[in-house]
C-alpha cells in the first residue's frame, strides 16, 4: 500500500489458484463470470412447439440444447444426430420419438410435438405446408374416424412420412421430366449440348436416389427391430401400459404403407438410372461406328492417292529430261500411259481388299472358319455325343429284337407242345374206343 492512498483490491490481482492448493480451481470471484460466458456461448436450438390439441404454443422459440436435454430427458448424441447429423434417423427413446428426415427435424412425445427450425429455413414452403397438415392431424380424436384410431404420436409420425414421401416425389417429377425429354431428344438426334445436359441430369439423379434409399433405409431399419416399435407406444407407456415385443400391429403397418411408397420412388429412379446408361452405352456404341466410318473412308482416300502417287512416279522417271529413246517412238506416250494406269489400278486394288478384310469382323477369329475354335470343339463334341447316343438307340433297338424273337420262339414252341398233347390225346380216344367195339 503506498504512502499516498490505497487502492481496491482487484480480482485479477488474486492468484489463480486461490482458494486452493489445486491449481485445477477456479478463482471465487471469475466462476460466476465463467458459467455466465458459457451459457451465453452454449448452441441454441430454434423450435416451432405443439400442444395434445394441435395448437401452436410457441412458434420458434430458442431453445439451449442443455435444457431440451433436461426438460424431455434426452442424451446428448441424441440431439447430436438431430441437429448436426445429414442422414436420415428415427430414433426410438423411453419418452420421445426422435425423427430427422430430409427437411423434419422433429421431436414427438405422447402429447407435445416440436419442429426443429434452421436458421434460414423458417419461411421453406415445405416445412410450412407440414406443419399446417400436423396442426390438422393433431386436432382430431383419436376415436374420430379421420383419426383412424391412431393415437397421438402416431399421427405426427403419419404427418411426417407424408411430408417427406411429398417432398421425395415432387423433387423426383422435377428431375424425371427433363432426363425423359432429353432422352427423347437423343433418339432422334445426337448433340454435344444434349449430351453434357444428359450428364447433368444423371448426376441429380443419382443425389435424388441416394438420398430416397437412405430414407427408405432409416424406415426399413426401424421395422426390423421389434423392441423400437413397440416402444413407440407413447400414449400408452404414460398410463403405464407395456406393449410386448411383438404386439405393435398399428404402427408396423403405418410403417410397411410407407415404405413401400419410398421403395416405388427407389425403383421409378433406379429404372430411370438405368435408361440412362443404356442411352450412354447406345451413344457410344454409335458414335464409334461413326468414327470408324469416318477412318474408313479416310484410308479409301489414303489408298487411291497411293495408287494415283504409284502411276505418277512412272510418269515422273519418263518425264525428265534424260535421253530414254522412247520420245522418238510412235506409242511410247500410249504404254507409259497404259502402265501408269494399270499400276494405279493394281495398287488401288490390292488395298481395297486388304482393307475390306481387316474390315470383316467374325467371331471366329482372324482365321477365319479355317482356325480351330470353341464353337468347332462344342460342334465335335455335339457330333460325337450324338454319334454314341445313336450307337446306344442301335444297341437297344437290337436287343429288343432279339428278346422279341425269343419270346416269340418260346410261345411257337409251347403252341407246338400243346398240339402234340392234344393230338396224343385224341389217338388215345380213338383206340379206346375201337377197343370197345370189339368188346361189343
Amino acid at each position: 500500500m503506498s504512502s499516498k492512498g490505497w487502492n481496491p483490491l482487484q480480482p485479477d490481482d488474486l492468484p489463480r489458484n486461490f482458494g486452493g492448493d489445486d491449481g485445477n480451481d477456479t478463482s471465487m470471484f471469475s466462476l460466476g463470470r465463467h458459467i455466465s460466458a458459457k451459457a451465453a456461448a452454449q448452441p441454441k436450438l430454434r423450435c416451432t412447439e405443439l400442444d395434445e390439441n394441435g395448437n401452436v404454443v410457441l412458434a420458434s422459440g430458442e431453445f439451449k440444447k442443455s435444457e431440451l436435454i433436461a426438460k424431455y430427458g434426452l442424451l446428448p448424441r441424441d440431439l447430436r444426430k438431430i441437429d448436426s447429423s445429414l442422414l436420415p434417423h428415427i430414433l426410438v427413446r423411453p419418452s420421445a420419438i426422435l425423427i430427422n428426415l430430409l427437411h423434419l427435424r422433429v421431436l414427438i412425445k405422447s402429447n407435445r410435438v416440436l419442429v426443429f427450425d434452421a436458421y434460414g429455413t423458417t419461411d421453406s414452403y415445405n416445412q410450412s405446408a407440414f406443419i399446417y397438415d400436423l396442426e390438422d392431424k393433431l386436432r382430431q380424436k383419436q376415436n374420430s374416424p379421420s383419426a383412424g384410431g391412431l393415437p397421438y404420436e402416431f399421427r405426427a409420425l403419419e404427418s411426417v412420412l407424408i411430408s417427406v414421401i411429398t417432398s421425395l416425389e415432387t423433387e423426383f417429377e422435377g428431375v424425371r421430366k427433363p432426363v425423359v425429354r432429353v432422352l427423347r431428344e437423343l433418339e432422334e438426334d445426337i448433340d454435344r449440348d444434349k449430351l453434357r445436359m444428359l450428364l447433368i441430369y444423371s448426376k441429380k439423379l443419382g443425389t435424388f436416389e441416394q438420398k430416397a434409399k437412405l430414407v427408405r433405409d432409416a424406415i426399413d431399419e426401424l421395422l426390423e427391430a421389434d423392441d423400437d416399435l413397440a416402444a413407440m407406444y407413447l400414449t400408452e407407456k404414460s398410463h403405464d401400459l407395456l406393449r410386448g415385443e411383438d404386439d405393435h400391429t398399428e404402427v408396423e403397418m403405418l410403417l410397411e404403407s410407407y415404405h413401400k411408397l419410398c421403395d416405388e420412388i427407389v425403383q421409378e429412379s433406379g429404372n430411370l438410372v438405368s435408361n440412362i446408361r443404356n442411352t450412354e452405352e447406345i451413344v457410344k456404341a454409335i458414335l464409334d461406328a461413326n468414327r470408324n466410318s469416318l477412318m474408313v473412308l479416310d484410308l479409301k482416300f489414303s489408298i487411291g492417292t497411293l495408287g494415283m502417287g504409284s502411276g505418277a512416279f512412272i510418269a515422273a522417271l519418263y518425264g525428265m529430261n534424260l535421253k530414254n529413246f522412247m520420245e522418238e517412238s510412235d506409242l511410247g506416250f500410249l504404254g507409259v500411259a497404259g502402265w501408269s494406269f494399270v499400276l494405279s489400278a493394281f495398287v488401288c486394288t490390292y488395298g481395297l481388299t486388304k482393307l475390306r478384310k481387316v474390315q470383316r469382323v467374325s467371331m471366329w477369329g482372324e482365321g477365319g472358319r479355317r482356325g480351330r475354335n470353341w464353337r468347332d470343339e462344342d460342334l465335335d463334341r455335339a457330333i460325337v455325343h450324338r454319334e454314341i447316343e445313336a450307337g446306344r438307340a442301335e444297341t437297344r433297338e437290337r436287343h429288343r429284337k432279339m428278346k422279341e424273337q425269343r419270346l416269340a420262339a418260346m410261345e411257337e414252341m409251347k403252341a407246338q407242345m400243346i398240339r402234340q398233347r392234344q393230338e396224343a390225346a385224341m389217338q388215345a380216344r380213338l383206340q379206346a374206343s375201337h377197343q370197345a367195339r370189339k368188346h361189343v
